[in-house]
């Protein structure tokens, strides 16, 4: 849970920090610019916020891992997509966007400090505990900064802990051991279709390879 809070510090402290210029450049997210990113953002605070406050009392039927599977790639067609690029434009000035992304984001970081790890919580149908919903999402923060400053090469990394545990995390999801040289940044980009391998690096993946690009949702 300290690594959620970490993770998560980190990615708002980067929104918070970039010129208003940048929230016009694209992002790591086909499709998608910065400002469309973080609006993204402020919906997956929102969702932290709703999990937290939604207790269950089933036994867990999935956990930090599991929580994740494994989709087609998307098309563009998603209407939620198409959405939240007509939400980001209409907020106008980065600062708006910045503003709410720091308050429901707080928010978010404050309910995550709270919550009992052991606490079950119910989301997209399913039961986890607390502990393990909030260690599934250092893996959404890890990318999501990744892809926030894909294009941005003076804006901060997210934090080494988190990219650790989230090449842990999708090595696990995915059953794939990815080779030591590559470093944990390089693992996630490459095994979520966010960066094309090189042609050494295919060499290294060797039957992995074919299997890229995993796409998590």
């Amino acid at each position: 849970m300290d690594l959620f809070s970490r993770s998560w510090a980190a990615l708002r402290t980067a929104v918070a920090e970039l010129p208003d210029e940048d929230f016009a450049r694209p992002s790591g997210c086909t499709g998608w610019l910065v400002r469309d990113l973080v609006c993204h953002l402020v919906i997956d605070a929102q969702d932290v916020l709703i999990t937290l406050a939604t207790p269950a009392d089933t036994e867990p039927t999935r956990d930090a891992v599991t929580y994740w599977d494994i989709v087609e790639a998307p098309t563009g067609d998603d209407p939620l997509d198409a959405l939240i690029v007509r939400l980001a434009a209409a907020y106008e000035e980065p600062g708006l966007l910045k503003f709410h992304l720091d308050d429901v984001g707080s928010a978010a970081g404050r309910a995550a400090g709270l919550a009992d790890p052991a606490a079950r919580v119910g989301t997209r149908g399913q039961v986890l505990t607390a502990g393990d919903y909030l260690s599934a999402y250092v893996l959404e923060w890890t990318l999501h900064h990744l892809d926030l400053i894909a294009h941005l090469p003076d804006a901060a990394e997210p934090p080494a802990e988190g990219l650790a545990r989230s090449r842990e995390l999708l090595e696990r999801i995915t059953g794939a051991a990815f080779p030591p040289s590559f470093s944990d940044k390089d693992a996630l980009l490459v095994g979520t279709g966010r960066r094309a391998p090189s042609e050494a690096e295919k060499a290294e993946l060797g039957g992995t390879a074919a299997e890229l690009p995993f796409v998590l949702g």
